[in-house]
């Protein structure tokens, strides 16, 4: 047991792959690959580096000794000068042409940019897992007529499966943000100290063609398309607003998930995974409580909120560059991966095992049914040569009578009996009865699942090379 505060994200929530993607390991050996694809561009420009300089790098990236870079940062106050001594001192040979040419943002910066696209990459990848599972719950349960809610009041039928299209369509919009924030993403490059290339213009002898090339070869190097044309010292803070956001609204979609689900489970009608020894409450032992929905509910809105620090941070870089960004981006942008990660890892979880209770369901409908029926049953009446103001009329006082007797009496709805009993309606009470089947009433519900899921959502889907796996979660 640690005697030091440690992160629920490292303890419980969040998954190995993205727990190291913000490790200390990760940045600094990423800061070492960046050092070692600028030396390797820089040579093939022709400057004076050699192939055992570039070996030595390449062999050296991997051996981290964050003791020593420890030792340094005591005395220099500086964490990427502190690292460029440890690498130098690993690497005797190469240590002079380390970080050349280089401000502390080109591996900072760089390095970023490179782990929220993996990051990004976990994200998409569990993402399309959770739709995946919803779409196949949406399919079995395309028929399945359910009590629809507006304002949380009964309101006309609808499917099961109808509604979880509704949570796919919120994930299939997040998903389109997240294509879009991965096809713009770009690194900083290697820009010089504010932003306008002049340590690499004086290393090419005043040469701007090799100075814009150094840009394009450094990007191919790290695995990305592009870097910004234009930047000051750091790449453009709005970036991470836009990461941030797509981040919230994955939250976001979860979030509305999650809650329609704890008052579905409320209604006993829909209920999130429970283990056989779970236990609901210390002192309640009969409860089965929504935890994991209530989890990713708590998750979400720290999510949602931390989106608003890329954008003050964002608003407030003066000029080419101010370093009130860096402390606060330290903990913005990895905690939000890590709250995000966990919130799909408790939604896959959730999505794989979803208990319906039909019989809930139906009884239900039955209680509600009768009141919707009514336009249906005048209808029908009328046509039989009943008049149109009389029966409505009747329909009216046998409606409040038997609201009476549900709410003030706690008695079962009897409005289909109450209209039964009434003169000029024409119909029996088997009639009537026939005309309140709830498959009746959810119009095109099952279809619209049927065909979202199967001419959209599966199709988008299957562009990804994906594996679709369980997810084992701490509770």
């Amino acid at each position: 047991m640690s005697k030091t505060y440690e992160s629920p994200f490292s303890l419980r929530w969040a998954s190995d792959e993205m727990r190291y993607l913000f490790s200390q390991e990760k940045k600094f050996t990423t800061w070492r690959k960046i050092w070692l694809a600028l030396a390797e561009s820089e040579k093939e420009l022709g400057l004076n580096i050699s192939d055992d300089q570039i070996k030595e790098l390449e062999d050296n990236v991997n051996n981290l000794d964050l003791n020593r870079a420890a030792y340094y940062e005591k005395q220099t106050r500086h964490d990427v000068m502190s690292h460029i001594l440890a690498y130098g001192e690993q690497c005797p040979g190469a240590k002079p042409i380390i970080h050349l040419g280089a401000t502390s943002c080109f591996v900072g910066d760089n390095t970023d940019i490179i782990l929220i696209k993996e990051g990004l990459g976990i994200i998409r990848k569990k993402l399309l897992n959770t739709m995946n599972n919803l779409a196949s719950f949406a399919l079995e349960y395309k028929d399945l007529p359910t009590l629809g809610f507006t304002h949380y009041q009964p309101a006309q039928l609808v499917t099961v499966g109808k509604r979880a299209s509704l949570w796919l369509q919120d994930l299939l919009l997040d998903l389109d943000e997240l294509e879009f924030v991965l096809k713009n993403l770009k690194l900083r490059g290697a820009k010089g100290t504010t932003g306008t290339q002049a340590s690499y213009l004086e290393l090419f002898n005043g040469d701007h063609e090799k100075t814009k090339q150094l840009d394009s070869i450094i990007a191919a190097k790290l695995g990305l398309s592009d870097s910004y044309a234009v930047t000051g010292q750091t790449y453009p803070r709005k970036t991470d607003s836009r990461i941030l956001n797509a981040l919230s609204q994955i939250a976001q979609s979860a979030h509305k998930f999650a809650t329609d689900l704890r008052l579905l489970q409320n209604l006993k009608e829909i209920e999130e995974p429970f283990g056989k020894k779970q236990i609901g409450s210390s002192a309640m032992a009969y409860k089965r409580n929504p935890m994991r929905s209530e989890r990713i509910c708590g998750l979400a809105r720290f999510a949602i909120n931390n989106s608003m620090n890329g954008a003050a941070t964002a608003s407030v870089q003066w000029f080419e560059r101010t370093l009130d960004d860096s402390s606060n981006r330290r903990l913005s942008l990895s905690e939000s991966f890590l709250a995000i990660d966990s919130i799909l890892n408790l939604y896959i979880n959730i999505t794989e095992g979803m208990i319906v209770y039909p019989g809930v369901i139906r009884k239900r409908i039955m209680e509600e049914l009768p009141f919707m029926a009514t336009e249906t049953i005048l209808m029908t009446a009328v046509k039989r040569g009943g008049d149109r103001q009389d029966l409505h009329e009747k329909i009216r006082v046998c409606s409040m009578e038997a609201s009476d007797n549900v709410k003030k009496h706690g008695k079962p709805n009897n409005l289909i009996e109450l209209i039964s009993k009434e003169n000029g309606f024409r119909m029996t009470i088997e009639e009537i009865k026939e005309i309140l089947k709830p498959e009746n009433f959810t119009g095109r519900s099952s279809q619209q699942t049927e065909e979202f899921v199967n001419d959209i959502v599966l199709p988008r889907i299957s562009e990804y090379n994906i594996q679709i796996k369980q997810v084992e979660i701490n509770e």
